[in-house]
């Protein structure tokens, strides 16, 4: 009896373009049937970079490619960019594909900066940032949209850091007063990495440190004092990282030995001739605007009058008198 019968063994295994191989053989090895299915469906996935790195006033492109488990997919589709945080973050580019379209339309990109390089067709998000800034730099997240008949989603997590270098440039440099009549210097400069800052001038020779102004360092800025400027003449600030170098100078006067009413007299003085040479502006003007409303006319010729006769002139003038005796021959 055991003769007649056939043990069957089933054999499983799973080729690699993923389709599911079941295959039936006899206990002599001979194969009876085999069947085909589909293997199961991809999981939702999105592989970024870790960082990517740009200098300042270049370009920079943003890897994101994606898997999904609808396959042959082929309805509407919304590709979107954050930045900051995920879910949560401001859109800085959305692109949406209609059914059947390879055709992403732009809906957002801030600035115009933005333009997406991939075809979320086939699984790319890729996207293109134009004229990198320092406040470009940070965690970017891509994410896409399924509609019509499917409706999934999924966005990365942990992003993609846009990592964004720039030479030093100095922001702004100047003397301010203090207690006492002291001045005193800052220098505020930006640059990634941080610049290092350094001031020269009268007494302190060449490359002097800066103090830090704690409080005032703020992202890719830095700020430094140069405290109690005992001297007159020029004062440098140099900014420096490993991009480049970049410096500025502010100059400091002060009137020695000149006595308060020294110097009042020539703040009045000075802020008298502001006032002259501001009633002569308003005067000027003031003209003008008269000229405009009353404009000038030209004379006109005299008329012509009719010429009194000189006798009627003399009968006018002269007294009534008796009349005249008429002597006859």
């Amino acid at each position: 009896m055991e003769g007649s019968f056939r043990l069957l063994a089933c054999l499983v295994c799973i080729i690699p373009m993923g389709s599911l191989v079941r295959t039936k053989r006899d206990t002599t090895g001979n194969l009876l049937n085999t069947e085909m299915n589909s293997a199961p469906a991809q999981r939702w996935s999105m592989q970024v970079p870790a960082e990517v790195s740009a200098t300042a006033g270049e370009a920079a492109v943003l890897p994101c490619t994606f898997t999904h488990p609808h396959r042959h997919y082929d309805g509407p589709l919304t590709a979107i960019w954050r930045a900051g945080e995920p879910f949560a973050g401001p859109q800085v580019f959305r692109c949406a594909a209609a059914r059947g379209s390879e055709l992403c339309q732009t809906a957002l990109s801030l600035h115009g900066r933005f333009r997406l390089l991939g075809n979320p067709r086939r699984n790319d998000l890729s996207l293109r940032l134009e004229r990198l800034a320092l406040a470009d730099d940070g965690r970017y997240f891509c994410r896409v949209e399924f509609a019509g008949d499917v409706h999934d989603r999924y966005e990365s997590r942990q992003g993609v850091r846009l990592r964004v270098t720039a030479a030093p440039r100095i922001v702004n440099i100047s003397v301010l007063p203090g207690p006492g009549h002291a001045f005193h210097a800052l220098c505020t400069a930006e640059g990634e990495p941080p610049p290092a800052l350094a001031w020269s001038g009268p007494a302190l020779g060449n490359g002097s440190a800066a103090t830090r102004s704690p409080g005032h360092d703020h992202g890719h800025q830095v700020t430094a004092e140069l405290p109690a400027l005992a001297h007159d003449g020029r004062y440098t600030c140099t900014a420096s990282n490993s991009l480049g170098r970049a410096e500025a100078s502010v100059y400091l006067f002060r009137f020695h030995g000149a006595s308060m009413a020294s110097a009042t007299a020539l703040l009045l003085g000075a802020l008298g001739l502001k006032a002259l040479l501001l009633l002569g502006v308003l005067g000027v003007w003031a003209t003008a605007q008269h000229r405009l409303e009353h404009p000038v006319t030209p004379d006109a010729p005299p008329r012509p009058q009719a010429q009194e006769s000189n006798y009627e002139n003399l009968n006018q003038m002269s007294p009534r008198g008796p009349p005249a005796a008429v002597c006859s021959p």
